[in-house]
């Protein structure tokens, strides 16, 4: 616990990436250091920048219902946090230099936490993890709600499953059907390993 604490207040100092020079706050992550679900974002947002917190805004309204009502799993059980902890400017996606000087962050988190599910929600942190596992990202569509089996020295046995970022489901109600699905998978993965 102490060990997470320093690396949360180093993060929350890092001048690695230009992004520093624009946020409010460093969105380290939240919930359950000893979650066996871990649920990867891309980036915070304009709420989540503001607050401190991830998915805090209307994207986070999403998560909750489906992580409640469809998986099955409240917010306190899990621990959340992006690739990215600030926020681009504009909402932008964070550029791969941005991700590279802040994975040191996401890699220690996914270490302290060992989780036995990794969820990862939307583009940027699919590409992010499937890199770091050598797997062969495909679009999100070929991919979404599909279970990746993992090992590796570093984080043991892991399962991956990738699915669209809640904010899609705002402007695409094709999605919002689609992430119920997934969402209903994760929580039987999750009912499995219990």
């Amino acid at each position: 616990m102490e060990e997470f604490e320093k690396v949360a207040r180093e993060a929350a100092t890092c001048k690695k990436c230009n992004l520093s020079k624009s946020r409010t706050n460093v969105v380290f992550g939240e919930g359950n250091i000893k979650a066996k679900v871990l649920l990867i974002g891309e980036a915070p947002g304009f709420n989540e920048d503001k607050e401190g917190k991830p998915f805090v805004g209307q994207a986070g309204k999403i998560l909750n219902e489906v992580l409640l009502k469809i998986a099955g799993l409240e917010r306190s059980e899990v621990y959340i946090t992006n690739v990215v902890k600030c926020r681009p400017p504009n909402n932008r996606e964070p550029e791969q230099e941005e991700i590279e000087a802040c994975f040191p962050y996401l890699d220690f988190q996914i270490r302290f936490i060992k989780p036995k599910v990794i969820v990862t929600l939307g583009n940027v942190a699919t590409s992010t993890i499937f890199s770091k596992f050598n797997l062969k990202a495909k679009s999100m569509s070929q991919i979404h709600g599909q279970l990746f089996l993992v090992s590796s020295l570093l984080y043991g046995s892991l399962r991956i499953v990738p699915t669209y970022h809640p904010a899609t489901a705002l402007y695409n109600p094709k999605v919002s059907e689609t992430m119920k699905n997934d969402w209903k998978k994760i929580g039987e993965i999750v009912k499995a390993l219990n």
